[in-house]
């Protein structure tokens, strides 16, 4: 598909000489550049994501420490109460 793109003068510059280096069509730099920039939308969105959903792993052991808790809490209340 054509279209028609405004780009400032320096980045313009830049990404022709790269694409001569590597010795591709401008077309083919700015088609490359825009689909690694879109694929890589999605990390970018929640970058924390990446490093918190490495502790998936301890959801069961987390739901068990809370369980002993509650019952060392509900053990204190009920001697409260006597």
């Amino acid at each position: 598909m054509k279209t028609t793109l405004e780009i400032p003068d320096a980045v313009f510059r830049r990404a022709k000489s790269v694409a001569a280096e590597r010795g591709i069509p401008f077309r083919a730099l700015v088609s490359e550049a825009l689909a690694d920039k879109l694929r890589s939308t999605g990390r970018r969105d929640k970058p924390w994501m990446k490093s918190f959903g490495k502790l998936r792993h301890l959801h069961k052991e987390t739901a068990r420490i809370n369980r002993i808790i509650t019952a060392e809490f509900d053990q204190i209340d009920a001697e409260d109460w006597q």
